[in-house]
């Protein structure tokens, strides 16, 4: 784990990804490009896809160019090789909103990783369909909405939430055991911005309790996926995912204080992967640059 500076002596520290058919020539070309603009590049990770033919590249560079003068050589290096691309401040804080109902391990982990890891995220704003924790957010000084959802207020609550995404500026929209579906219109809207995190033991234990349910049946894995949001139910393309062992001596109760643990540790994993541009999407897949 790398926490890029903003600046350094020789200028402002850039972070570079992009994708394009897979061809000869593009890694020099990125590099010289860089060069002839004075750029260090201190950090650099490629993948080509044999499945997709597509190639991936993250760069982390130096340079005291002026981003406009950057940006313009970057357009017609996209144009030669058909390139989508993206150009940033290599740890620059991602306005982030966070959604949350009751459950408070996600939330609690997210904030405490941002005041004492360097999460490279501003929690702009805490939005709950519960008030069960307006007093967490608080606590951390995070402005709080209270959008309570029916059948019969979806649409509103959603129009709320996009309002505040307009109003905060808002570039990233984690779901930290936030337990309503969102509407495919919702999911479109916020396509590529949206990081939800659940358990693993979907879909074979839906519903309430799945702990239970789980231990019940004896599992020996306990789990936890972090992925993008898209309208089809928790089947998003994967960020990060891990697991934990458990045996015949684990109570309901230990499975559930692992479990939140395993959640915590996951989501924080996506959410600081995706703030440093390390996630690159490739169809349903993802692309993680570690």
């Amino acid at each position: 784990m790398s926490t890029p500076l903003l600046h350094t002596p020789d200028g402002t520290h850039w972070v570079l990804t992009l994708s394009c058919p897979d061809r000869p020539g593009i890694v020099h070309a990125v590099a010289g490009l860089l060069a002839e603009h004075g750029g260090n590049i201190t950090e650099s990770q490629q993948f080509g896809d044999p499945l997709t033919g597509l190639f991936f590249m993250r760069v982390q560079v130096t340079a005291s160019v002026a981003r406009h003068t950057l940006e313009s050589a970057l357009v017609e290096l996209a144009g030669r090789f058909m390139m989508q691309w993206r150009l940033d401040v290599a740890g620059r804080p991602v306005r982030t909103l966070v959604m949350g109902s009751t459950a408070a391990h996600c939330l609690n982990d997210l904030a405490f990783r941002q005041r004492s890891e360097n999460l490279p995220v501003d929690l702009v704003a805490v939005v709950s369909n519960h008030t069960a924790l307006a007093d967490l957010a608080q606590f951390y000084d995070i402005p709080f909405h209270h959008v309570p959802v029916t059948a019969a207020t979806k649409s509103a609550a959603e129009d709320r939430l996009l309002e505040l995404v307009q109003e905060l500026d808002v570039e990233l929209v984690v779901l930290a055991r936030y337990m309503q579906i969102l509407s495919d219109d919702l999911c479109r809207a916020l396509s590529g911005r949206v990081i939800n995190i659940h358990h693993s033991f979907l879909p074979s234990f839906k519903g309430a309790r799945p702990y239970a349910q789980a231990h019940d049946r004896g599992v020996k894995l306990i789990g936890a996926t972090a992925h993008y949001v898209t309208g089809d139910l928790d089947e998003g393309p994967i960020i990060e995912q891990d697991v934990e062992r458990v045996d015949h001596t684990r109570s309901v109760e230990d499975l559930v204080a692992l479990g939140q643990d395993v959640e915590r540790r996951t989501l924080a994993r996506a959410v600081r992967w995706h703030a440093e541009h390390r996630v690159l999407l490739d169809g349903h897949r993802t692309i993680v640059f570690r």
